[in-house]
């Protein structure tokens, strides 16, 4: 049986097709539409992903929205009922988008999938509860036969905490802490009060802790969350204004922290820094104090994550060395986008009976999650020319010698091959690399190429065979979802003045042999590569391993700030064109920056200046 997942409305809006337990297809619609976090009906998402499948929306067996609009509807009228009069502002705004939307959501959906397909029946039409979903995402494609699910985000209908156990085909969800109750609206809020957005911004939060210090800590635990040993917490609301409110915080936590959220255009202080080093810390604590908790009272040894917190790879590389469970497994689209495979992944097993998929040992059900669109040879060439481009075409070696050669002499290479990732990380097919061994290239691709803040790290990509050689852990980390230190070999001792350095100013220190991916306190978010679901970029990190000795390169998404993920090879070509990256490989296809046409560089380069 053949299951459309769908998750839309909200941010992110994704589609996935599930053939008898088998993940197909997979991919977001803001690839697209080129409109990052688009939350609109994925219509280009689901067609593609029909289109994979060789069906049409007639050979659809059950279409699956990832969430219950009215159990949502229900949390927002108590909510506001709780709090009355406060919130009413809020109430007003809120009441007609929901009475003339998202309260008929059901029948949106309906007319949405009748744009694809006049005879489609409404009765084809499921829906799942949002925390099983994202827990579906996890335990299906995982490699575990049993294993307990955590499941922590903002809030999903009531839902922001969630513990479910899988087991075989069957997945039950155990406990939930509920709305407004939320350690994924505790990161959000502090993202909002330290200038950046809501929803997008978290990751910033994290790349940001380490330049600060955690003074702030314990004034979060004494004020704002009250944190149980078993891991189940209450937040005060007195500090809080997102349960009725138009911001996420109020004037009391301001007074409690010393003044007004920064506006995004301000300069970041070390106050911002150690804001940040300070909810990242308590984030910790409270995911620790709940995995902790599971193991003990659940007994199992294998524990997988979802839900947006489930991104935040620090506390990811946390739990694996406290040890409580011996095997961990991240869903590499923790967040709503990922909602819709699991809304396919629950109805195609839970409703349909679908076996689970075996997988080869040390694998997993995702395929890599290279699940999105590719391009043929001959289109790549087609597309390219249409556009402008000047290229050259190589065999497989060729290019692959090309390509580590440029990054080794220090060159920022765009690397567009195979299927598109699903989910928010590149992971080597549409990947902006460089040198992990140079001390320039951290600030050449945030500056020139990705045209964002300084402070932010980048990931290393590391031959799986070499990554205990390299960094403090042994474990398969394909997803860029486990964050661990740079092994002591490895490491530079700093001087006394370096060790002084507070803030911003650590920026510039190199700390390691491969300091482009060694964040200020050591830590790297690390990819493993694997011959088996990516062999193309294995051959290409071994080619420069062969070359330099390393085999470890920057990896970053390729795309620049504002823009989502590169989906075709105009869109690749459009960034090239229009930053500092000086080669491009596309398929077989290699693109230098010299040869392009300058007047098209012109124009692209306007169309990409810095925000």
């Amino acid at each position: 049986m053949r299951f459309l997942g769908l998750s839309a409305y909200y941010h992110d809006s994704a589609a996935a097709l599930v053939e008898d337990g088998r993940i197909v297809a997979a991919a977001q619609e803001e690839r697209f539409t080129r409109q990052k976090h688009d939350a609109r009906f994925p219509a280009n998402a689901v067609q593609y992903c029909l289109e994979t499948a060789g069906t049409t929306l007639s050979g659809i067996d059950h279409v699956v929205f990832y969430d219950k609009p009215f159990l949502k509807f229900e949390r927002l009228l108590e909510t506001y009922l709780a709090f009355a009069p406060k919130g009413f502002a809020s109430f007003r705004m809120a009441m007609p988008v929901w009475l003339r939307e998202k309260l008929f959501q059901k029948d949106l959906l309906k007319s949405e999938l009748r744009k694809l397909d006049k005879a489609f029946d409404p009765k084809k039409l499921l829906f799942t509860e949002h925390h099983m979903s994202h827990a579906a995402s996890a335990f299906y494609p995982s490699p575990f036969a049993g294993a307990a699910v955590l499941t922590m985000d903002g809030v999903g209908e009531w839902a922001t905490t969630s513990l479910a156990i899988g087991q075989g085909s069957d997945l039950c969800m155990e406990r939930e802490i509920h709305f407004p109750h939320s350690l994924g609206l505790l990161y959000s809020a502090f993202t909002y009060y330290t200038g950046f957005k809501v929803n997008s911004g978290e990751y910033k939060i994290m790349g940001l802790a380490p330049y600060g210090e955690p003074r702030f800590a314990k004034v979060i635990r004494d004020n704002l969350i009250d944190l149980k040993e078993d891991g189940s917490y209450h937040l005060n609301m007195d500090y809080f204004d997102y349960a009725t409110g138009l911001t996420m915080t109020n004037g009391r936590f301001d007074a409690l922290f010393g003044g007004p959220p920064r506006k995004p255009e301000q300069l970041l202080t070390q106050r911002e820094m150690d804001l940040t080093a300070s909810v990242q810390a308590v984030l910790e604590d409270a995911v620790l104090a709940l995995t902790r908790s599971i193991a003990r009272e659940t007994g199992h040894k294998n524990l997988c994550l979802a839900g947006g917190v489930a991104l935040n790879c620090v506390a990811n590389g946390k739990i694996l060395r406290d040890g409580r469970f011996e095997n961990i497994w991240v869903q590499p689209a923790s967040g709503d986008a990922g909602g819709a495979l699991g809304a396919a992944l629950y109805a195609s097993h839970a409703f349909a009976n679908a076996p689970r998929q075996a997988v080869r040992p040390g694998g997993d059900g995702m395929s890599g999650a290279y699940l999105g669109p590719d391009y043929g040879q001959q289109d790549i060439e087609a597309r390219l020319a249409a556009a402008g481009a000047k290229f050259t075409v190589h065999g497989d070696d060729e290019l692959i010698a090309i390509a580590a050669q440029a990054i080794a002499a220090g060159s920022a290479v765009g690397w567009f091959q195979g299927r598109m990732e699903f989910g928010p990380r590149a992971l080597g097919n549409r990947s902006i690399l460089g040198d992990a061994r140079s001390p320039e290239m951290q600030q050449i691709l945030n500056l020139k190429v990705k045209y964002r803040e300084s402070f932010r790290p980048f990931a290393p990509s590391v031959l799986r065979e070499d990554v205990a050689g390299w960094f403090e852990i042994d474990v398969d980390s394909p997803y860029m979802l486990m964050v661990a230190d740079v092994a002591k070999e490895h490491r530079r001792k700093m001087t006394p003045a370096q060790e002084a350095l507070f803030g911003i100013d650590k920026l510039n220190v190199p700390r390691s042999d491969i300091p482009a991916v060694t964040h200020v306190d050591y830590s790297a978010r690390i990819q493993t590569v694997h011959s088996d679901t990516n062999p193309r970029y294995h051959a290409l990190i071994s080619k420069f391993k062969q070359i330099t000795g390393c085999p470890v390169i920057v990896n970053t998404s390729f795309n620049v700030r504002g823009e989502p993920l590169v989906c075709t090879p105009e869109d690749a070509f459009r960034c090239f064109m229009g930053t500092r990256i000086e080669l491009l490989a596309v398929g077989n296809c290699i693109l230098r920056k010299e040869d392009q046409d300058p007047s098209l560089q012109q124009n692209y380069e306007t169309a990409f200046e810095p925000d």
